[in-house]
């Protein structure tokens, strides 16, 4: 009889540690979390999705991470195959931007960021100029110089048409009294292959964000001209104090499927902002120039909001946008 008791007991307090267990366990635990990437490999989109992936699971939030690449229309192509196949999936993130912004600023496509659930802005990541080490440009006043003197001579490679790339080309060109609408823009679906095509001297000029490009200005086969920041980033002369009075930054986050529930949404957030504390993600804004720009939930969704009127104001005076 008193073994029975013991047996009864144990099997009470068993059962009692598991159901603190599951009680302790979030509501919508990320099991497997699943990244769309709207852009080829190698870029800084593909960074982004990777290294938030890692962080995630390093910060205990999920248990892993798949990446899927999607290329092409500056994201939209991977956000509208994300936002019809997802649909009410919690484990589920996109990775966005100010070049996907543009693009749909230019591009007007059926589907939207309006069509999938703000998450978390991650961070800011200073623009670069870059040529390739054999080029003649020596300086911003050297492609400045060529610019005003034949402004199609000088081709520039960059993310897709619209993107903040493609901006950064026509203000440039504005600031200095070219008419944007002569930039000649070359776009890319992704950074390794815009980094192939301006190492291969097949553009004048390439644009992206330092992170996709430092590698190959530390190595020797990239040139850098100039940042796009307030400050010298990896000790690389600004525009505004090569005498182009433009600042510009591009910036990442990432977006939840649609028909999410209120709770999974913040299970989403938590999990992000979780993530972005731990060793791994400050490794990462470390190793790649990037600056912590958090923001999450509805006021990311307004910030993105007021993100693409301000940038389709300035595609439309470049006339990239109608």
């Amino acid at each position: 009889m008193r073994r029975s008791i013991h047996r009864f007991a144990h099997a009470v307090m068993a059962s009692a540690a598991l159901a603190a267990t599951v009680a302790a366990a979030p509501a919508f635990a990320l099991d497997n979390v699943k990244f769309m990437i709207g852009a080829n490999p190698g870029g800084g989109y593909d960074q982004t999705g990777r290294s938030l992936g890692a962080a995630l699971v390093a910060a205990g939030v999920a248990k892993t991470a798949a990446y899927d690449n999607k290329g092409g229309a500056g994201g939209v192509i991977g956000l509208t195959q994300f936002v019809n196949t997802d649909k009410g999936n919690p484990n589920a993130l996109i990775v966005t931007g100010a070049v996907m912004v543009g693009a749909i600023e230019t591009n007007k496509p059926p589907v939207t960021l309006k069509n999938a659930t703000p998450v978390a802005r991650l961070y800011a990541d200073t623009m670069v100029i870059t040529v390739p080490a054999n080029s003649p440009l020596k300086s911003v006043k050297d492609l400045t110089t060529q610019l005003k003197a034949n402004p199609g001579s000088v081709s520039w490679g960059g993310g897709s048409k619209g993107s903040i790339d493609h901006i950064l080309a026509g203000l440039i060109a504005k600031d200095i009294g070219v008419d944007p609408k002569k930039v000649n823009y070359v776009p890319f679906q992704g950074g390794g292959e815009a980094s192939a095509s301006i190492l291969g001297g097949h553009v004048t000029v390439g644009i992206a964000g330092v992170s996709e490009f430092l590698p190959f200005i530390k190595s020797g086969k990239m040139r850098a001209l100039a940042v796009t920041s307030k400050e010298r980033t990896a000790d690389i002369p600004t525009l505004k104090e090569q005498g182009v009075n433009v600042e510009i930054y591009n910036w990442r986050g990432v977006y939840g499927a649609p028909g999410i529930t209120a709770e999974q949404r913040k299970a989403l957030v938590d999990a992000v902002v979780k993530a972005t504390e731990t060793p791994t993600w400050k490794e990462a804004l470390t190793r790649n120039d990037w600056t912590p720009f958090l923001l999450t939930g509805d006021e990311f969704g307004k910030f993105v909001d007021g993100e693409s009127a301000r940038l389709g104001t300035t595609l439309r005076e470049l006339g990239v946008a109608k």
